[in-house]
């Protein structure tokens, strides 16, 4: 197990930089109070050891983060901030020993022996706070037919849909839904597999993207009605103390395609190449806050999340997909609370933090929070 504690370790000079000061400054109501004396808890950010090869991607890591800055953020605030690789089981039963407030991490689950140990799920049964949804939410969502399914059944507007691989549908007339469709992988996240051949106007070009698919991604495929719309993503907090959902819509516009088609591809995201700007219109970010937030609460999501949605041709918005261990990096999901709520990178850390220590497994009110920032 390797550990930093940065009491000793990486702490900043706060005579010369008041950086709790000046990450904290509130510059509406909405963001979190000034701290004039570090509050005493305990939090470990929990990290795996780094894979030899880096172009291969952690399949058990679900919030991809920066552990070192992170940490920095939360040691201008709390007492005792540390970074811990678990290599073992043993090193998660020391972890239990030592109890700490929170547990600040990505991580999904470890693999021991060929054994899955799902980290949330270890922690609610130690009694010990975490950041995001426990496994019973992330395999909601993971599968993106499964989460469609769900929103079907709570009778959310999401589009018709049927998953395959290959020679599963060997004929048009096995196609029950009608012409053009979106195909892309059944799992995995930041738009991979997606490409300009995702939608398909024929059969011929249905089967050539299952088996790109089959192919590439190892996946079958999610097939559904083609929506044409504006795209967007809706950022969610969940506030313990009170049990409400805050919505932050964002509308992502990508560049037209070959095909004159604006689809949000894997190599847009991976050059960042979309535009992405504030939901103004009312009635749209009341639309899309309304479906986002019924679709965290289907989703059994705890604490923050992200929800995918796309207009119709009616401008109808559809759940698309959900993403509730978003990347904690300047993605969408920081972009949504910037836009919304005017928060800077280190106060949605600190808000995430401070919401995941007023979790049900501590019971820490907002006053005491409030009279130890005071």
């Amino acid at each position: 197990m390797n550990y930093i504690d940065t009491q000793t370790a990486s702490a900043p000079n706060k005579a010369t930089t008041p950086t709790s000061l000046a990450l904290l400054e509130d510059k509406s109501s909405r963001t979190m109070p000034i701290a004039s004396k570090k509050i005493n808890k305990t939090i470990e950010i929990i990290t795996i050891p780094p894979l030899l090869d880096s172009q291969v991607v952690h399949l058990n890591i679900g919030i991809e983060l920066d552990e070192h800055l992170i940490c920095n953020i939360l040691s201008d605030v709390y007492q005792h901030v540390r970074i811990t690789e678990i290599n073992s089981q043993a090193d998660l039963a020391a972890l239990v020993a030592r109890h700490p407030d929170l547990v600040f991490s990505g991580v999904k689950y470890f693999d021991f022996d060929g054994q899955q140990l799902w980290l949330n799920d270890y922690l609610d049964q130690h009694g010990i706070a975490y950041i995001a949804s426990n496994r019973k939410a992330l395999d909601g969502e993971f599968d993106k037919g499964n989460a469609k399914k769900l929103m079907q059944k709570a009778g959310l507007a999401t589009a018709d849909y049927f998953t395959t691989e290959p020679d599963e549908h060997p004929t048009e007339s096995s196609i029950l839904i009608a012409f053009p469709l979106f195909v892309k992988p059944v799992a995995g996240g930041d738009s991979q597999g997606i490409d300009a051949n995702s939608v398909v106007n024929d059969f011929a070009s249905f089967q050539a993207k299952v088996a790109d698919i089959w192919k590439t991604q190892h996946s079958r495929s999610l097939v559904e009605t083609y929506l044409s719309g504006r795209e967007y993503s809706v950022g969610i907090f969940e506030d313990y103390a009170s049990g409400t959902l805050t919505a932050m819509p964002i509308e992502i516009i990508a560049q037209k395609n070959e095909n004159g088609q604006r689809i949000l591809d894997f190599d847009i995201k991976r050059f960042d190449s979309e535009q992405v700007i504030a939901v103004k219109n009312p009635t749209i970010h009341t639309q899309l806050s309304t479906l986002a937030k019924a679709a965290f609460r289907v989703l059994n999501g705890k604490a923050f999340g992200r929800i995918d949605i796309k207009m119709n041709h009616q401008h109808i918005p559809h759940f698309m997909e959900a993403n509730l261990m978003p990347g904690l990096r300047k993605g969408y999901f920081y972009r949504s609370c910037a836009m919304n709520l005017d928060l800077t990178y280190e106060q949605m850390i600190l808000k995430i933090a401070n919401n995941g220590l007023t979790s049900p497994q501590l019971l820490l009110t907002h006053s005491e929070y409030d009279r130890s920032v005071l």
